[in-house]
């Protein structure tokens, strides 16, 4: 009974098979149908005779190869009634055929047997395409047009849902979390870092695991919470975490998901969604980068007239908080572009929580570190708190790519473990790109890159606001030729001495050019953009200018990124323009001095990396000595960071 069952279940005829049948009736007919009443075939000789005999009315010679025999009406009952060979001849049409050699010869032939007999036969000439050609050229068309009918309904039967139906294109893909997989479930200790993040998102959990201990107190669920921050901090990794933690069912979409060529398909798989999450109440409903949909309406009126993104917002916006109530459902979603999102979506009743996912500190690159290296085999003298130094500003993301790069260059070099160059190398191979050892570079070029970057290296080291240096290099990497590295300190807030000192060591380059050979030239370009933002930014973003004054023309907003006219007038421009240009005047005055001071520092650090090409901490502070800082002697490291300046 099982079997049957089964085989029942695999059996599923569909409409399919009854059009298939019907084709293979149709060719089988043509094929294999037998008709009794069909030309007999023949050769000239047999024909000869009958023309002598007068019983051939005309012949026709078709494409130039077959020659087909028509006889006289009343001879047509003779042949069928004397003979085996004619007793099936057809009434209709030819009775007749026979391959001919060459036309010429036949009708040489035909003319001959005429003259000797004085029988005149009717000769015609025929082009007649094979019956499967009309065929080809009536069905083909119609072929193509069902087959791309065919293809494109099943492509979208595919993006309409679980159940390959075209009726299910307007459905929901939210994929459910299996708790139960021990291979995809991630929890809160799985997540280094993000320490206060992990609050708000634990008291979510929380909520829903002990809802009565709130509910007697009268407090409500919060409706939705907002991840926010740069690419790569963990806010999806966090979202896994929630599900792995929450008894509750977890339904995961994209943003993207939602929008389609289709109009109407956004909302109606909005509607499904929360009719999915109601179901399933209490639920949790996870949106990966929601500003695929939550722009903000209206910055494109006047630019595109298709507003399909825009009622699927609409939707959200409705199923979120709207007339009716969805008890239960609780929305998590994440984006690194919040300043686009729509005001109405950002309000609370919708998102209650805007949770921010900064880059980790210090602290917390370590626990970062300690997580990426358990699958690692490592040297047992590696300080996982000299890692977390030397990578300021590296997100979660950058760090498990930072391990995974040492991983590969042990395992280049034929090492037993990975080791602490290894995680050296990566930092330089991740920030500055990889090596270009082949690349030519002619003797002058060289001695020109090496003193650029000695004039950046020794100004840096003197200036006691500005990053400190720990590597300078002049082996080509990415699209630099040289490339200084800095350990920035990691600050909250920067004073104007500070950035003066910054832009001070970004011109030192070029002015190392300007005084040891007379000449400027294109290798600057990074520094010169670098040095113009930051000194803009000094003027009119930060107040820094005292021309200008305490003013900021930053719009948080990013709505004046579509306004055609600057939110400042034209003597305003110019007076900004004036005190940018003081600024890179001072700080250029600022490096020249440093330079004439130290000038055979400078020359003899520039000789030494054109013999070693690299240059470490302990080399420039065995020229200039130790620095000195505003809090003191500064500790030095040999070591590589980020703030790749690009020649």
């Amino acid at each position: 009974m099982a079997n049957n069952r089964e085989k029942m279940r695999r059996f599923r005829p569909n409409i399919m098979w009854f059009w298939g049948a019907v084709m293979i009736a149709i060719i089988g007919y043509w094929i294999f149908n037998d008709n009794e009443m069909s030309p007999v075939k023949s050769d000239w000789t047999a024909v000869e005779q009958m023309i002598v005999k007068g019983d051939v009315e005309k012949i026709v010679v078709v494409n130039r190869d077959e020659a087909r025999v028509y006889l006289e009406n009343d001879k047509i009952d003779k042949y069928r009634e004397d003979t085996v060979i004619y007793a099936h001849l057809p009434k209709s049409g030819h009775q007749l055929f026979f391959n001919i050699g060459s036309v010429e010869t036949f009708k040489a032939d035909l003319d001959k047997i005429e003259a000797e007999t004085g029988e005149k036969v009717v000769l015609g000439y025929e082009n007649e395409k094979p019956w499967y050609d009309s065929w080809l050229m009536g069905l083909l068309p119609w072929v193509v047009m069902i087959g791309i009918w065919i293809f494109i309904m099943r492509g979208m039967a595919r993006g309409g849902g679980a159940g390959g139906n075209i009726m299910n294109v307007g459905k929901a893909r939210a994929q459910e979390f299996d708790k139960e997989d021990p291979n995809k479930r991630v929890t809160f200790k799985d997540v280094a870092g993000l320490e206060e993040a992990k609050v708000e998102i634990m008291e979510i959990v929380d909520f829903l695991k002990n809802a009565p201990k709130y509910r007697e107190l009268g407090a409500k669920i919060p409706k939705g919470a907002l991840l926010v921050g740069p690419p790569g901090t963990g806010k999806t990794l966090l979202a896994k975490a929630v599900a792995g933690e929450a008894n509750v069912p977890f339904l995961s979409i994209s943003g993207s998901d939602f929008v389609e060529m289709f109009v109407g398909v956004g909302a109606s798989r909005v509607r499904d969604l929360f009719e999915q999450a109601k179901k399933k109440a209490p639920c949790i409903v996870f949106i990966d980068e929601i500003d695929a949909i939550g722009r903000a309406r209206g910055k494109n009126a006047g630019f595109s007239g298709n507003d399909e993104r825009e009622n699927t917002l609409n939707q959200l916006l409705t199923e979120m908080d709207g007339f009716q109530t969805n008890a239960g459902v609780i929305i998590l979603a994440a984006t690194n572009r919040a300043d686009i999102l729509d005001k109405a979506l950002m309000r609370a009743g919708r998102f209650d929580r805007q949770i921010e996912v900064g880059l980790p500190e210090l602290h917390e690159r370590r626990e970062i570190f300690d997580v990426h290296l358990r699958k690692l085999k490592l040297d047992k003298d590696l300080d996982r708190d000299f890692l977390a130094k030397q990578t300021p500003g590296f997100s979660g993301a950058d760090i498990a790519n930072v391990c995974n790069e040492a991983a590969l260059i042990a395992a280049r070099h034929n090492k037993d473990c990975v080791g602490r160059e290894d995680f050296l190398a990566a930092v330089d191979r991740i920030i500055g790109g990889l090596e270009r050892k082949n690349k030519v570079i002619s003797p002058k070029e060289k001695k020109t890159i090496a003193y650029h970057e000695a004039g950046h290296a020794t100004v840096s080291w003197l200036l006691e606001h500005a990053n400190p240096l720990v590597k300078v290099t002049i082996i080509p990497r990415g699209r630099a030729l040289g490339a200084a590295w800095y350990l920035p300190e990691e600050r909250q807030i920067t004073t104007r001495e500070q950035m003066m000192h910054e832009v001070a060591s970004l011109l030192a380059g070029r002015i190392a050019e300007e005084k040891f050979f007379g000449h400027l030239s294109t290798g600057a370009l990074n520094d010169l953009e670098r040095v113009t933002k930051m000194c803009y930014a000094m003027v009119a973003y930060y107040g820094m200018s005292d021309e200008v004054g305490s003013m900021s023309y930053y719009d948080s907003t990013g709505q004046s990124d579509m306004a055609f006219t600057k939110p400042y007038s034209e003597r305003t421009a110019q007076q900004i323009d004036d005190e940018v240009r003081a600024l890179i005047a001072k700080a250029r005055a600022m490096a020249e001095k440093v330079i004439d001071e130290h000038r055979d520092g400078l020359v003899e650090l520039a000789e030494l990396l054109l013999e070693r090409e690299v240059v470490f901490t302990e080399d420039v502070e065995r020229i200039f000595g130790k620095r000195k800082t505003e809090n003191g002697e500064l500790k030095t490291e040999n070591s590589a960071t980020e703030n790749v300046v690009e020649e």
